[in-house]
């Protein structure tokens, strides 16, 4: 699944998720500008609500030539501010056989970036066939998000890939998805911690506007209650007495006897991260248990610090939800290059939320997300113990050991006929679920050593 747009030649051989060092054309192709609009106004708290631009591929002049390989693009010199691309298309189940490549123009410097590959990760994302959310017919198919930093101009080009169909007419390419649309996205501003949340934090918001702040968060603090306040940023970390305890007050009942669970990292909770709750659906869908935990990474780049996580997930959870048609950010928990550990999808950390990470597998797993493309980047000691903390933990709720095995029933995927029950380990790649390259092959060799980590903290 590899292929590009374009709407300009001499492309170079670069890893998924790089930066090309591709010269940049001498003339830039002649689209018309959209003009720039102004900033958006503060809400409560300060907050500066996302937003994003949703702008129709079509055909380049190299898509014309005879015989060539078909093509689309886009370039606008002038667009609103955002900080993640990504490409969407009209139909989930068609895949995307060719190569994506963006680059963008800094809204600091106006210097144009060199050209990145865009992931088109397909469909192994995503909620499992015959659920409501994926029968919502909202769901569209789409390439991972790239983020580029704080920008104002953009330009995409897909090509398609060699091989097509087989047969006596075969067409030497596959035909590209219809119905491509170039997603920016800017992923808002979040209101100062402490600001609009907490009861005792109103200050400059106005009683109605934190109290309509505090009603649109309502069922997300409450999911997390027995955990932290209302309006918490964050639920702490517990030592290992005090999460055994906790465990006996969520569980309401002793254990038999020593539990083998780690103790609680901390966890940057939605409304620590920013969420604008209105997005996603409301409500939340459960499973019975949580079994098994699959490894991601976002396949946005590396090129963030850990300050700015928060609106890398920010801008992720807009392209899920407003992009692709999710109900929610698809990921359980998210983890940064440092080792922070963030609430992802809506429900309560410590229950059995179904999430949309891997496609077949959703129900009785949870999904966690290292932010970042691990293929050929080695991932962060930090991140890996993010891991590791967060998984002896919560396998640790439901009685899971993290170097041990278990069977899940296939929901339906390209590895495994829905039905079937399939043994993984309980701590698993995405890769071992679906035919992917995800979480990366750097990331996917650490699993081991969060495994045997993850077992330490539970005491084993």
């Amino acid at each position: 699944m590899r292929g590009f747009l374009s709407t300009s030649s001499g492309l170079s051989s670069i890893g998924v998720v790089c930066a090309a060092a591709l010269a940049l054309p001498p003339a830039l192709p002649a689209y018309a500008a959209v003009p720039a609009a102004g900033p958006a106004a503060a809400g409560p708290g300060g907050a500066v609500p996302g937003s994003t631009q949703s702008l129709p591929l079509a055909p380049t002049s190299r898509d014309r030539v005879l015989g060539g390989a078909p093509e689309q693009g886009l370039y606008r010199a002038h667009v609103r501010d955002f900080a993640l691309v990504g490409v969407v298309w009209d139909d989930p189940d068609t895949e995307l056989h060719g190569r994506v490549q963006v680059r963008s123009r800094s809204a600091a410097t106006g210097r144009w970036s060199a050209w990145q590959d865009v992931e088109t990760h397909g469909d192994e994302h995503g909620a499992d066939p015959g659920t409501a959310e994926r029968a919502s017919g909202r769901v569209r198919g789409a390439t991972a998000p790239l983020w580029v930093g704080d920008s104002d101009g953009v330009d995409v080009r897909v090509r398609a890939e060699a091989g097509g169909t087989g047969g006596r007419d075969a067409e030497p390419y596959w035909p590209l998805p219809s119905g491509m649309r170039l997603e920016l996205v800017d992923p808002g501003k979040a209101a100062p911690p402490g600001d609009g949340g907490a009861r005792g934090s109103r200050a400059g918001t106005g009683e109605d506007a934190a109290d309509s702040m505090d009603a649109a968060y309502a069922d997300t603090y409450a999911a997390n209650a027995a955990l932290a306040p209302f309006g918490a940023t964050e639920i702490p970390a517990l030592d290992r007495a005090d999460t055994e305890r906790e465990l006996v007050a969520l569980t309401e009942q002793a254990p038999s006897g020593k539990p083998y669970i780690g103790p609680r990292p901390r966890i940057v909770t939605r409304r620590g991260w920013g969420a604008d709750e209105s997005l996603r659906e409301r409500g939340f869908v459960y499973t019975k248990k949580v079994k098994a935990a699959f490894v991601h990474h976002t396949a946005s780049g590396n090129k963030y610090t850990c300050a700015q996580a928060p609106s890398v997930i920010r801008g992720i959870y807009r392209y899920h939800v407003k992009s692709m048609g999710w109900r929610d950010i698809g990921y359980n928990f998210l983890v940064d290059k440092c080792g922070t550990v963030y609430e992802g999808r809506a429900g309560g950390v410590t229950k059995a939320v179904l999430g949309a990470h891997t496609l077949g597998f959703n129900t009785d797993s949870m999904g966690i997300a290292v932010i970042g493309a691990y293929g050929s980047t080695k991932p962060s000691a930090a991140a890996v113990t993010g891991i590791a903390k967060l998984t002896a933990w919560k396998l640790g709720l439901f009685g899971a050991d993290p170097r041990g095995k278990t069977y899940l029933k296939s929901g339906g995927g390209n590895l495994y006929p829905k039905g079937k029950s399939v043994r993984l380990n309980v701590i698993s790649g995405h890769r071992d679920g679906y035919a992917t390259d995800c979480p990366g092959k750097r990331l996917y060799g650490k699993l081991g050593t969060a495994r045997s980590s993850a077992a330490r903290y539970q005491g084993r």
